[in-house]
C-alpha cells in the first residue's frame, strides 16, 4: 500500500516477479489527512483484496523510525510522533510494516528493477516535488537517509534541484541538469555509490536530462514506476515476519 498526499494505493504483490498479483485500487486521500481519517480509508482499500492474506506494507510520506512517523509530508502533522503502525494494525487486525515512500521504492528497484544484481552501494532517488533517497548496501536497505535535504551552496538541496524547481522556475532540461549536476556530484563525493538509479514521475523524460549529467558513476532512470513503492513495502513486510 502506498499513502501519498492525494491517494491511497493498494495491490497484493506477487513476491516472486515483483509484479502485482491484481489490479492496483486508489482511493483519494481523505482531506483531513490524519489517523483518524485515513486509517478507515486504508482498511477499504485492503478489503478489497478479501483473498489476500499475510502482513501488509504500508508506504508514508515521512521518516519513519519502528513503525513511528517522525515527520510529516503533504499530510496532517499529527502524524508526526504517531505510532502509525499500531494504527493501522488496529484498523486492520492484522500485522503491519510502515516504512519511508522512497526506502520502499529504492528496496524494489534493487530488488526487481534498475539496480538488480547490482553489488556494493546503490543510491536511488526520486525527482518530484521534493527529492527522496534510498540508500541500498548489498541488498540491504539503510532507511531514513533524506539525502534531499543536503545543504548544497546554502540551500535545501531539493529546493533547487527537484522537478518541482524545474516546473517553479521554467527551467529549460539543460538548465535544470546543471543544478542535478551539482547534486548528484556532491552526492557522488560522499557515498562513493557503485550506481545511481534516478525514479520519480520525471524519470519517464530520462532521455532529456541524463544524458547531461557528466558523473564518474553510472547512473539510469528507475524501472519500475509507480508501482515501485508498493512492490518495496510489500518485501520489507514479508521479510518482517
Amino acid at each position: 500500500m502506498d499513502i501519498g498526499g492525494s491517494g491511497i494505493k493498494a495491490a497484493p504483490v506477487d513476491l516472486a516477479g515483483g509484479t502485482f498479483a491484481a489490479e492496483r485500487v486508489r482511493i483519494p486521500t481523505p482531506q483531513a489527512a490524519d489517523p483518524a481519517s485515513i486509517a478507515p480509508v486504508v482498511a477499504t482499500a485492503v478489503a478489497s483484496f478479501p483473498d489476500v492474506g499475510g502482513p501488509v506494507g504500508i508506504t508514508f510520506p515521512a521518516v519513519v523510525q519502528h513503525g513511528i512517523t517522525r515527520t510529516a509530508a503533504n499530510v496532517d502533522a499529527s502524524w508526526i510522533g504517531t505510532d502509525a503502525e499500531q494504527v493501522f494494525t488496529d484498523a486492520l487486525g492484522r500485522k503491519v510494516l510502515v516504512v519511508n515512500d522512497a526506502d520502499a521504492a529504492g528496496l524494489a528497484e534493487a530488488r526487481y528493477g534498475a539496480a538488480r544484481g547490482v553489488k556494493g552501494v546503490v543510491l536511488v532517488t526520486t525527482l518530484g516535488t521534493g527529492i527522496g533517497s534510498a540508500l541500498i548496501v548489498d541488498g540491504t536497505l539503510v532507511p531514513n537517509t533524506e539525502l534531499g535535504h543536503l545543504e548544497i551552496d546554502g540551500h535545501d538541496a531539493e529546493k533547487k534541484a527537484a522537478d518541482s524547481a524545474r516546473e517553479r522556475h521554467d527551467l529549460t532540461w539543460e538548465q535544470w541538469a546543471k543544478r542535478l549536476q551539482r547534486y548528484y556530484k556532491h552526492v557522488e563525493d560522499l557515498l562513493w555509490p557503485d550506481l545511481i538509479v534516478v525514479g520519480g514521475g520525471v524519470s519517464k523524460k530520462h532521455e532529456k536530462f541524463l544524458p547531461l549529467l557528466d558523473l564518474r558513476t553510472p547512473i539510469v532512470p528507475a524501472s519500475l514506476r509507480n508501482d515501485a513503492g508498493i512492490i518495496g513495502a510489500a518485501v520489507l513486510a514479508a521479510e518482517s515476519r
